[in-house]
């Protein structure tokens, strides 16, 4: 797997993990206004994941990556 992809699905990750922390953050305060802002910061997250997945759909389907079968036994 090319280093460049690699380094942009970790980058993504991290995206989703920071958003989630804002959202909970937002909502541990538990005010109105911050109540806009968790799930402005869920929807960012289900915006990034969706954006990863097809990243990693079209990195399958370009041949950047491979699927590879789990062997029992080892």
């Amino acid at each position: 797997m090319p280093a460049l992809f690699r380094i942009v699905v970790i980058l993504a990750l991290l995206a989703i993990v920071a958003s989630l922390g804002s959202a909970l953050f937002h909502l541990s305060r538990g005010t109105q206004a911050d109540s806009a802002k968790m799930a402005r910061a869920l929807t960012i997250r289900i915006v990034l994941s969706i954006v990863l997945f097809a990243l990693i759909m079209l990195a399958w389907y370009a041949g950047i990556i491979a699927p590879h079968g789990v062997t029992p036994g080892r």
